[in-house]
């Protein structure tokens, strides 16, 4: 199925948003990652890095260097040579990464509402999202978030009414169709179902962040 061209819109007064749209879609995901390399590949570019999340490529550049259209008009012949990624290559992206996790109790404070919600059980809440391999779509919100997806739709969960104020490190939530590990404490309003020791960002690890888009990720459980 072809997909819409991209949107090039102003990002405040020093960025471009390159929109593709299709949300949480590996497709576009891919895209998005292709394009960010295709502007990091423009060394003779206005552009400061590129950020890819889901289904969107945000472009910094230098105002004092170009204005807005002739950024806009660049960007555009940069993404035009950038060829839409095989469809059915996912298998062929790695790495695979397994994090052990302890569910339940004092680690997943949320464990037993996201059952009672879904109308199961603890057990199978936990059965369901370790049994998923999930992939890496992008990193943000902090240093060393991943954005884990899809969660299967028994367990997809809205985010909490009240975020917390704060979250430890290694706790791992669901919101949405969306999985992740805090790495590092933070408030945060995803729901809580377990916790894992794996160290998600050392700044003096190279590189930082455990995971990186592309890989892919299973959580497996283990005793407390």
């Amino acid at each position: 199925m072809s997909r819409p061209g991209p949107r090039i819109v102003p990002f405040g007064d020093a960025a471009l948003l390159v929109e593709l749209g299709g949300g949480i879609d590996i497709g576009a995901n891919r895209l998005a990652h292709a394009m960010a390399a295709a502007v990091r590949s423009d060394a003779a570019g206005p552009w400061g890095c590129p950020v890819p999340a889901y289904d969107s490529v945000l472009v910094p550049y230098d105002p004092l260097e170009v204005d807005v259209a002739a950024a806009a008009d660049r960007l555009t012949g940069v993404l035009a040579g950038v060829g839409a990624p095989v469809e059915d290559a996912d298998h062929e992206e790695g790495p695979f990464i397994k994090i052990p996790v302890r569910y339940g109790g004092a680690d997943g404070p949320d464990l037993e509402e996201v059952a009672a919600l879904h109308g199961s059980t603890p057990a199978r809440v936990i059965a369901i999202h370790s049994g998923t391999v999930y992939r890496v779509f992008h990193l943000g919100f902090a240093p060393g978030f991943s954005y884990l997806a899809s969660v299967p739709a028994e367990i997809v969960t809205p985010r909490r009414a009240t975020p917390r104020t704060r979250v430890p490190a290694g706790s791992v939530g669901i919101a949405g169709l969306q999985t992740g590990v805090y790495p590092v404490v933070m408030p945060g309003g995803w729901n809580l179902i377990g916790r894992t020791e794996a160290v998600l960002w050392d700044a003096r690890r190279d590189p930082p962040a455990l995971l990186r888009p592309g890989a892919h990720v299973r959580f497996v459980p283990v005793g407390g």
